[in-house]
């Protein structure tokens, strides 16, 4: 994988972003914080939302919007994979529309940061700047990188199994979750999810090992 300063339409990236604050600040405290997150990242793919966010949430027929924007491909990124964590965001994104990427995550954090701000009677940025973007190059890259955001949550030891983490598209690629679903990857995961369960698990100690030598080295 190489940085690129150009986001290109048709391109994959890993996606990343931090807060702002103190290390260990963290922005998601409850699961309606999770949660407002998943349906941000859903909401805004549209290419022209049709309304506020916040009249969004109001609507009771949520689903029929999505459903139509989505028979459109009117969207600004296709999502492949994600895991929300409590101090960041791993996204992979394919860019559908010119600066599709920019303009969605510039949505997304811009949205959270408000909905965050208000909530908990701060001010001021949350994120640490401009979002990270890496360039996944090959299908094989894709898949590991999949591998690695699911795990994240184990080798942090919030939870035993990537599938207890609800806040993640683990459940989706192993099937577990079909509704309500936020990506896209039955082009790119040429595996049955069974197998992805199998090839998920089998990294789970060694990126946990890989953790505690990064961190005594970074001391």
């Amino acid at each position: 994988m190489k940085n690129r300063a150009v986001l290109v339409d048709g391109g994959i990236y890993h996606v990343f972003t931090f807060t702002r604050s103190i290390s260990g600040f963290v922005i998601f405290r409850t699961d309606s914080d999770y949660e407002r997150m998943r349906s941000q990242l859903r909401y805004y793919r549209m290419v022209n939302p049709p309304m506020r966010f916040s009249h969004f949430l109001e609507i009771k027929d949520k689903e029929s919007i999505h459903q139509r924007f989505s028979e459109n491909k009117e969207h600004l990124v296709e999502i492949m994979a994600y895991c929300l964590m409590p101090t960041h965001i791993h996204l992979v994104l394919k860019q559908s529309k010119g600066a599709g990427i920019s303009r969605f995550m510039s949505k997304v954090l811009n949205s959270y940061t408000r909905y965050f701000n208000n909530k908990n009677k701060r001010r001021g940025p949350l994120w640490e700047g401009r979002f990270k973007s890496v360039m996944v190059e090959t299908d094989e890259q894709l898949l590991h990188l999949t591998r690695y955001l699911h795990l994240n949550p184990t080798t942090s030891r919030l939870i035993r199994s990537p599938e207890d983490w609800k806040y993640s598209s683990y459940r989706e690629f192993t099937e577990e979750v079909k509704e309500d679903s936020l990506c896209m990857n039955s082009e790119y995961l040429n595996m049955s999810s069974g197998d992805y369960r199998e090839f998920v698990m089998s990294r789970k100690e060694y990126q946990h090992e890989l953790a505690k030598i990064k961190h005594v080295c970074l001391g």
